[in-house]
């Protein structure tokens, strides 16, 4: 290819957008790591987490099915979630929508949390890209949220299978697409999954201190990339509830 002398060089290719396929991908590959989870270890602390590791898988199902509710209903309301009654257990338990029959085990656990994927990665197939639902972090598309639940799986996955040292490592590709549409702020030119662990207060990077508090942003790409990213909310915990 040859250009003119002075010419600007071409602009890099767009980044190929989150699908519902990525979504299934994302929760197969975490059903498969957390199995390994031995059968003694999942009231023990999740990673940094004050949750058990079953509280954190029972959390990563309830929002993969928030997110498909809150697309579901077609973005109405538009300012606010879907009123299901979200209740935690113990005090400073996750609240839930969704939780799982203890006397299922584990494998129920993962059966719910396979379900609660499924719904999502259906609801966004299903789902206009005209459609705005309401998030915390500002009103997102159903590409918006396939991201989303694909971040909380592979953080939350992270969580869970840091403490008995089982292998986790998602795919450069699948963190890589997640960080282009959530996180503009994070150095394109980086491992994507160090970079992912990073943007959600979980690792390091070299030159940069590490974050004690963290957020997305969701807007749709045709809205929101041709400017920067509102910061004018302050960072939080990425959650789908304040």
């Amino acid at each position: 290819m040859y250009r003119t002398a002075g010419a600007a060089p071409p602009a890099p290719p767009s980044p190929s957008p989150v699908t519902a396929d990525d979504l299934d991908r994302a929760v197969r590959l975490a059903a498969a790591a957390l199995r390994e989870v031995p059968a003694d270890g999942w009231d023990d602390r999740a990673g940094t987490l004050e949750w058990s590791r079953w509280e954190t898988v029972e959390h990563l199902g309830d929002d993969l099915f928030a997110y498909a509710a809150q697309l579901g209903s077609g973005g109405s309301p538009p300012d606010g979630n879907v009123p299901f009654a979200w209740e935690s257990r113990r005090p400073g338990g996750p609240a839930n929508a969704v939780h799982a029959d203890r006397a299922a085990g584990p494998e129920g656990l993962l059966r719910v949390l396979e379900a609660c994927g499924a719904l999502l990665a259906a609801v966004v197939r299903t789902t206009s890209p005209d459609v705005r639902a309401h998030h915390v972090f500002g009103a997102s598309d159903p590409e918006g949220f396939a991201a989303m639940g694909i971040v909380e799986t592979l953080v939350h996955t992270h969580d869970v299978t840091l403490g008995p040292g089982l292998p986790w490592h998602p795919p450069a590709d699948l963190c890589a697409r997640v960080l282009a549409r959530l996180f503009p702020d994070v150095p394109a030119a980086t491992d994507p999954w160090p970079a992912l662990l990073w943007a959600t207060g979980r690792g390091d990077l070299p030159g940069r201190p590490r974050r004690t508090a963290w957020r997305w942003y969701g807007a749709p790409r045709a809205e929101d990339h041709d400017h920067e990213p509102d910061r004018s909310a302050a960072p939080a915990a990425a959650q789908r509830r304040s």
